[in-house]
């Protein structure tokens, strides 16, 4: 079949200790998994309902120490690092205790998010997906392959010029990753290739051009970026 144009080349991250590469299929990523910040962004934190999630575009990812763009239309990006979790099988409605089967691996991430363009919208009741799925906005760490681990109480913490801004044992989530792989298999039908963001503690806060981010998820990944302004 010919095309009008090249198609423009699959998302890929690359897989710490190999030349091979994680192709990615989609980017979901949950919301309030961590008490703290869901009181620090006025919600009152709560298992008993179902996890809130959204999405990124697969080409927002930022790799292999390529610094991301400073988005455009924002006076107020934040930062929010993360657990992810790479998926190397899926399905449908599947059961928690078969889901850390599906699991490829895990990786360091960013949730970069235009929290004004996120306020504004939440107050017409509007969706916010131009504050969260934006060029760029997805900085991910090369993927660690679990190899039959999996993380229980890692430290995961992010700093900006040296200073420590968010840090929390990957305990602390509400949702536990089998969790959300099941919750999530309820919605859509999960396939090989799939990102996982896990959701961030309390602490977030601005970034600027020029800022300096240095992420760590302990005992398996780190990521490190520059904060680059438009030309």
């Amino acid at each position: 079949m010919s095309h009008p144009f090249p198609p423009p080349p699959a998302a890929t991250v690359p897989i710490a200790g190999s030349t091979d590469r994680f192709p990615v299929h989609r980017i979901y990523c949950v919301g309030r998994n961590y008490a703290e910040h869901a009181r620090e962004m006025g919600n009152v934190p709560e298992k008993g309902a179902a996890p809130v999630f959204f999405m990124k575009p697969a080409d927002a990812v930022v790799s292999d120490g390529r610094d991301p763009l400073f988005p455009s239309a924002t006076q107020n990006l934040h930062h929010e690092v993360e657990l992810v979790v790479a998926l190397s099988g899926g399905g449908a409605d599947i059961d928690p205790a078969q889901a850390l089967d599906l699991v490829y691996g895990y990786a360091v991430g960013v949730d970069l998010t235009r929290r004004d363009l996120q306020a504004a919208a939440k107050a017409k009741g509007n969706p916010w997906d131009i504050a969260k799925g934006f060029d760029d906005s997805a900085p991910i760490s090369a993927i660690v392959p679990a190899g039959g681990r999996h993380p229980v109480d890692e430290r995961l913490a992010i700093s900006v010029n040296g200073i420590e801004k968010q840090s929390t044992q990957v305990s602390e989530m509400l949702w536990t990753v089998p969790e959300i792989i099941a919750e999530l298999s309820k919605l859509y039908r999960l396939q090989p290739g799939d990102l996982i963001y896990t959701g961030t503690p309390a602490g977030v806060g601005p970034l600027a051009p020029c800022d300096r981010v240095e992420c760590r998820l302990e005992g398996w990944a780190e990521l490190a970026f520059t904060m680059v302004l438009r030309a």
